[in-house]
């Protein structure tokens, strides 16, 4: 029987993937299409050591039109797209905001035309909590339904404006695309296997990265930014996710488009991708030390630019409808963090 294709860009990436994993674990084809700015062309045989093959993999910037329809034409059948290329740092997006603005915009305006073109009717978006900003108290943890405050980094106002340039596109052409967005919080973790995991390009964006570094003698210390924010221990609170359980979802949304496609509500929906659980940067710092019995050094430093102070998910939605739940304990997750570091360093 003829596998159902998905295509997948940035699928070498950190979220992608694990995705890919859990892709074909289901019974799909997907098919990588990434420039591996931001990953590294080695993901495909840690795939490869989990699943038994390649991927099919198509180095293609989707920024650039002609390079990227050179995928749609070359693959038939495709049913569905799962759009991850993008660039993601907050910080880095307020230092370089014509860099995101062009990438990100870019990248997603080529995919829907193409997609127009050759009737490809199903997009699975990846959009993030920034486009929350600041949610005041009373949208704490945060709904689907929680107003959108302004973002407060380029990063998540691209985030933003793909979300409304979504709305547009599938009001606009009905049954024939349909999209689903998901909002995710802060994917942590690698996958049990140390086969894949988040593998950041010199200095890491994320949180979790600098920790096992740091436990690893990779880097000398820690900082965390902030320590007099308003939160019980006075750093920023978030919703950390298993990269793993954020990947079902992924498989789970495809579902929905192609199998239960007149169950959705309209021609877009949102969802948000969390625990419902927000923890600190020092509860994390403190987790991950406990359960992998270790040290780490930590240091406090001002605040960094574009950072909310605390947001996390009420994840309620996405368990309802996509039959989906983030249930991985964190002790897990945390030591599956540190077996991957430990597995791409050598260490014991």
């Amino acid at each position: 029987m003829k596998k159902r294709r998905i295509l997948v860009t940035g699928g070498t990436g950190y979220i992608g993937a694990h995705t890919v994993v859990e892709l074909i674990n289901s019974g799909y084809e997907p098919i990588i299409v990434d420039n591996l700015s931001n990953s590294n062309i080695s993901v495909l045989d840690g795939v490869n050591s989990i699943v038994g093959f390649k991927p099919l993999f198509e180095q293609v910037d989707c920024s650039d039109f002609e390079d990227f329809e050179s995928v749609f034409s070359k693959y038939d059948n495709i049913e569905a797209t799962i759009h991850f290329a993008a660039f993601k740092a907050v910080g880095e997006s307020v230092e370089k905001p014509m860099l995101y603005y062009k990438n990100n915009l870019q990248s997603l305006l080529n995919l829907i035309e193409l997609s127009l073109k050759y009737s490809v009717g199903s997009i699975v978006f990846s959009s993030s909590c920034t486009v929350y900003g600041q949610p005041d108290k009373d949208h704490l943890p945060v709904s689907e339904s929680a107003p959108l405050q302004p973002a407060q980094s380029p990063y998540g106002k691209t985030k933003q404006m793909c979300e409304e340039i979504l709305k547009d596109i599938a009001y606009a052409n009905g049954d024939s695309i349909k999209v689903i967005s998901l909002r995710y919080f802060n994917p942590i973790g690698a996958h049990p296997s140390s086969q894949i995991g988040e593998l950041p390009l010199g200095i890491p964006q994320n949180l979790l990265p600098f920790v096992t570094q740091t436990a690893a003698g990779i880097r000398d210390i820690i900082s965390v930014f902030g320590d007099d924010y308003n939160t019980p221990d006075g750093s920023c609170i978030r919703d950390y996710i298993y990269v793993c359980d954020l990947a079902k979802a992924h498989v789970a949304s495809i579902q929905r488009l192609l199998n239960d496609r007149e169950k959705m509500d309209g021609s877009i929906e949102f969802f948000n991708l969390g625990t419902g659980n927000g923890m600190s940067v020092l509860d994390i710092l403190r987790i991950f030390m406990k359960a992998n019995g270790l040290e780490v050094p930590y240091k406090i430093a001002p605040r960094r630019a574009g950072d909310v102070e605390q947001v996390w998910a009420d994840p309620s939605k996405a368990n309802e409808i996509l039959g989906w739940s983030a249930d991985t304990p964190i002790e897990d997750v945390m030591r599956s963090a540190w077996n991957w570091e430990k597995k791409i360093r050598g260490l014991k």
